[in-house]
């Protein structure tokens, strides 16, 4: 009998853990620009079902050869991005960037157009439909490697939608020369960025799309950065470069390297000091739901 009550009681308190938890939407957000409808997925902190107050948005860029629901399978933690929700009252929005759009217009393939698809389709959308802060004061953004050079490409251009942003392992240069890989590898990452940008041997075009060539537009928008990098990851020394050009051009950025290399393992431990990063921003901001 003792028995029976204990996996009663067991059986309560778990199913009251699941209903109060963050929530997920899966939801549809059509392009115009490319012709098409992508998902998105939405975390909804367990408050917003009983407030009525405007919330902060985090976007999630996924990296290269992924897609949008990445963040919610692939951690070791598969609770991760729903407690950071729930411990940060703020919504968390992972949009689709296809396996190599780098979240930039494309100049050579009209279907590719991912800077307009984030910045104006995505936003629009989520705003729309969840009671959002409709300013940069409350977004902000981050991402994994090719969503590192997303999150601070789309901020640096965009700094009207932004208040801050972030990069775990950013490929923040898109010359892979600066890039600590093999042969192969390089050569499969050229011909993606030669269908998406065209020429691989202009230097000056490339040049123009790598964050690590921004730093003068972050410098004058004020944007606030966190950026971080395994020491083993084969992209940190593009991260290291562009903490330098940062540094020398008197920049303010929160800038670290941990143990770890290009893995899940360092991006579920990177993220909670996004948060925590994000989290004083719009304390600052006085757009927090307490």
């Amino acid at each position: 009998m003792n028995k029976i009550r204990f996996l009663f009681v067991l059986m309560l308190a778990t199913s009251g853990t699941i209903a109060f938890a963050a929530s997920v939407d899966s939801i549809d957000v059509s392009s115009t620009v490319m012709n098409k409808t992508y998902k998105a997925a939405v975390v909804l902190p367990e408050s917003y079902a009983k407030s009525k107050a405007a919330y902060p948005v985090l976007y999630l860029l996924h990296g290269g050869g992924g897609h949008f629901r990445d963040w919610l399978t692939s951690t070791p933690d598969k609770m991760l991005v729903k407690n950071l929700s729930d411990q940060y009252n703020i919504i968390i929005v992972m949009p689709e960037g296809e396996t190599f759009s780098w979240y930039l217009d494309s100049p050579v393939d009209k279907g590719s157009q991912f800077e307009t698809y984030l910045t104006k389709e995505v936003i629009n959308k989520i705003d729309n439909n969840y009671r959002t802060v409709r300013s940069n004061k409350g977004r902000v953004i981050t991402g994994l490697s090719m969503g590192g050079h997303g999150a601070l490409f789309l901020a640096t251009r965009h700094p009207e939608l932004f208040c801050a942003a972030g990069s775990m392992s950013g490929a923040l240069d898109m010359n892979t020369e600066n890039w600590k890989i093999q042969s192969d590898f390089s050569s499969r990452v050229k011909k993606g960025f030669q269908q998406i940008v065209g020429d691989t041997l202009n230097s000056a075009l490339y040049g123009s799309y790598s964050v690590v060539n921004m730093v003068d537009k972050i410098k004058s928008n004020g944007l606030k950065l966190i950026i971080d990098c395994g020491v083993d990851d084969f992209l940190v020394e593009a991260n290291r470069e562009l903490h330098r050009r940062l540094v020398y051009s008197r920049t303010a950025h929160d800038y670290t390297e941990r143990p770890g290399g290009h893995t899940w393992d360092y991006w579920q431990n990177s993220l909670p000091y996004h948060l925590v990063f994000f989290g004083r921003i719009l304390k600052e901001n006085s757009v927090t739901v307490q």
